[in-house]
Parts: structure tokens; C-alpha cells; sequence
């Protein structure tokens, strides 16, 4: 029988995703796979709700450890992996230990930025737990926390810290393997906003994500829009979602839309300042972009019921803005117009 390989691993564990790695060069394409399976597979280990707290912590340390190289103990997350309800996180689970060998095959400088940024990407699975976690109900009951219960970040700066840990660093990553790989003796007339904006890529990315999953958020006890914000439209995490106080919510959701469009121009930007000869990357930053600005559009239309349902851009719509993307990328003038201008003309005045 063949065995199972990590493409075949990708394929089972995300489509979406697995598209845009196809896209990518050969060069970077297994560094940037297997960063993702290694990522998800420490986010599955977060996620398992009806797993305790202090396990869950344990075995992210232990996975961290093993990312680091710091043990040679096998890594076994079978008892976890039997609790997935997902076939594809199970697998995760169950292949941990081949895809943290896959390390090994890399490059000493590559190995160095995929432990970093599982470094980074699991402090930040770890911040989560012990911020929100205390607010659950019991596990083992299955049941929800009670309104009352949801945990709110305090500040603007906690949830910026958080985009940058699960999300920015990865445009970090990304930028520095595609740089050392691809385009080493590349210049930039500004490499610090180079930088900047590789990591307001993912944060936007991410932010769009927190937006689109508010209402299962809230459900699970957890509020990622800060209370000084709450606090300034006179909102609480319990009422965010009423229609009572739709009129209040929306302009501050709103205000969140705009702050992640702004992080999604400066992604744009970021994408058009690659090499014109890097096509591949290109579409690969561009893609994502393109969706969470449709995204967007459509999060801005929804009322408090409608984003209840989940918001999501149809599949159609999704392999269009690739086929249009392939068709524009020789065009330099057609290509610039992939991202909406009314988008560009957005100020940053965002708190």
C-alpha cells in the first residue's frame, strides 16, 4: 500500500489552502506545507473542548518541544486524535510525529523560520486557552457557557497582539522563506514597510476570520472585540448580537471591517512590490486577498441574523477570482484592477 504522504495529508486537511500551495513554486512549496500541517495540528490539539485545560497545555508544550528539538521521547497524541470528530484533524493527530520528521529534510535556515513561527503561532494558542477556557462550562457535561460567562479581550492591543501571533508572523515566514528560496539578492526601494505589510497581510486575514466566526465565538464564551471598544459604543459581550442593539453593534463591526480592508491594501501592496517574475507567489498572496475582500463585502451587507448563518463566498465566486487572477497577471494595468478601488481610497485613520 502507498504510504501516506504529506501532500495526501494536505489534500484531507484543508482544500482551500491546499489550492494555493499547489500554486507556489517547488522551492518552497514543502516548507510552507508542512509549517501549515504542524500549525494545524497544534490548533486541533487547542481546540479539543472536551479535553481539559491542563492536558491541552501539556500537550502543546510537548509538541513545542518537539518542534525545537528538545525531546527524542516519540509524541503519541492517539487518546486525542480518538476524540476528534473530524476525520481530517484525527489524521492530523494520528501523523504528528511523521510530519515533525519532515523538519529534518529542510535546510538548517529553513528549519530555523518554521520552528519560529510555531513558536510564535502556539504562544499564542496557549494565551487563548488560559484566557478563555475558565469560562466554559464543563466539558465532560457538554455543555455551553451561560451570557453571563463570555470573556472578552481588554484592549485594542491585546487583540492586535493577537492577529500578529496566529496570523502576522506567518506573512513573516512566508516572506523570509520566499526571499531565501526564490529571490535572495532581491532589493526593495522600502524593506521595513515590506516587512510591515507582509505582517498586516495575515493580520487582516486573520481579523476577517474573528469577524466572520462572532456569533460560534460567543457561543463558546469568548469575545475577540476588545471591551474598551464594548465599552465606547455601550455594548456588552452578552448583547452583541441582539436586535436591540443592532443599531449600536453594526457601526462598531463596521469599524473592524475597515481596520482588516486596511490590512488587506497593505497586503496588496506587499503582493504588486514582489518580483514581477515571482507569478506564483503572486497569485498565492493574491488569492487569499481577493477572497477576503468579497468576504468583506459581504459581512457589510449582513444584518445581526444574517451574520448569525455564517457568511461565506460561494465556490463559484471563489475559482473566478483565480481564473480572472491567472488571466490578469501578464497585464500589469489589469491586474492592479483586481482589488477594488473604492478599497485603495480607504484612509487608515483606524484606531
Amino acid at each position: 500500500m502507498k504510504p501516506f504522504s504529506q501532500d495526501d495529508l494536505l489534500r484531507a486537511t484543508s482544500r482551500s489552502f491546499y489550492l494555493t500551495l499547489r500554486v507556489l513554486p517547488a522551492a518552497i512549496r514543502p516548507q510552507i506545507g508542512l509549517a501549515y500541517l504542524l500549525a494545524r495540528s497544534a490548533d486541533t490539539i487547542a481546540d479539543t473542548d472536551i479535553v481539559p485545560l491542563d492536558q491541552r497545555l501539556e500537550a502543546l508544550q510537548k509538541f513545542r518541544e518537539h518542534v525545537l528539538g528538545e525531546s527524542s521521547t516519540p509524541l503519541n497524541f492517539n487518546d486525542l486524535a480518538g476524540k476528534q470528530g473530524v476525520s481530517s484533524e484525527k489524521l492530523l493527530l494520528e501523523k504528528i510525529g511523521d510530519s515533525l520528521k519532515g523538519l529534518q529534510k529542510f535546510s538548517s535556515e529553513d528549519q530555523k523560520l518554521i520552528r519560529k513561527v510555531l513558536v510564535t503561532i502556539t504562544s499564542g494558542q496557549e494565551l487563548d486557552l488560559k484566557r478563555f477556557t475558565p469560562s466554559r462550562a464543563d466539558p465532560v457535561a457538554g455543555g455551553l457557557p451561560e451570557p453571563a460567562q463570555i470573556i472578552a479581550l481588554e484592549t485594542a492591543l491585546d487583540l492586535d497582539d493577537y492577529t500578529y501571533r496566529v496570523a502576522g508572523c506567518v506573512g513573516e515566514f512566508w516572506t523570509k522563506i520566499c526571499r531565501a528560496n526564490l529571490f535572495p539578492k532581491a532589493k526593495f526601494e522600502d524593506e521595513s514597510k515590506f516587512m510591515i505589510n507582509a505582517v498586516r497581510f495575515g493580520k487582516g486575514l486573520q481579523l476577517i476570520n474573528i469577524l466572520r466566526d462572532l456569533p460560534a465565538d460567543l457561543k463558546k464564551g469568548r469575545c475577540y472585540l476588545p471591551m474598551e471598544k464594548l465599552e465606547r459604543f455601550k455594548l456588552s459581550p452578552q448583547t452583541l448580537l441582539s436586535p436591540a442593539t443592532e443599531t449600536r453593534f453594526l457601526p462598531l463591526f463596521h469599524e473592524y471591517l475597515d481596520k482588516a480592508q486596511a490590512h488587506l491594501e497593505a497586503g496588496w501592496d506587499y503582493t504588486n512590490k514582489l518580483p514581477f517574475s515571482q507569478l506564483r507567489v503572486r497569485l498565492a498572496c493574491a488569492w487569499p486577498i481577493l477572497i477576503g475582500m468579497k468576504t468583506i463585502e459581504r459581512l457589510r451587507m449582513a444584518s445581526v441574523i444574517e451574520l448569525k448563518q455564517r457568511v461565506k463566498v460561494p465556490r463559484g465566486e471563489v475559482r473566478w477570482v483565480m481564473v480572472r487572477s491567472i488571466l490578469a497577471s501578464p497585464f500589469p494595468p489589469m491586474w492592479r484592477a483586481l482589488f477594488p478601488a473604492k478599497a485603495v481610497a480607504l484612509k487608515e485613520n483606524l484606531a
